[in-house]
């Protein structure tokens, strides 16, 4: 499955727009999180577990919409956009959010 944030992919033609697929992800944030990230905050420098959760949402997102475009018959997402967002009472949960175009190319 090719994926791309453009809104065609070079050298294939789409033959068919099969719809909006989307992938949303919600993760939850533990307390050592929050304190390594307080840390960082005061000294400066990069929050390791953030990012690996951030990661893995952006690549469970990408895999659920992945999985959708297949099963509406797409071979292709075109024009993909990922959003990210703390949700929860206190912001402790972190949200993936992907959404594309599935299109059948040749």
């Amino acid at each position: 499955m090719i994926v791309v944030t453009t809104p065609s992919i070079q050298g294939k033609d789409i033959r068919a727009y099969k719809g909006l697929v989307t992938g949303d992800i919600v993760v939850g944030v533990n307390f050592l999180k929050d304190w390594e990230a307080g840390i960082k905050d005061a000294l400066g420098g990069r929050v390791g577990g953030y990012e690996k959760d951030l990661q893995e949402a952006k690549r469970l997102a990408l895999a659920q919409m992945t999985e959708q475009a297949e099963n509406i018959g797409a071979n292709a997402i075109v024009g993909v956009n990922f959003q990210y967002a703390a949700v929860g009472q206190h912001g402790t949960m972190l949200l993936a959010s992907a959404v594309g175009t599935a299109v059948v190319i040749d």
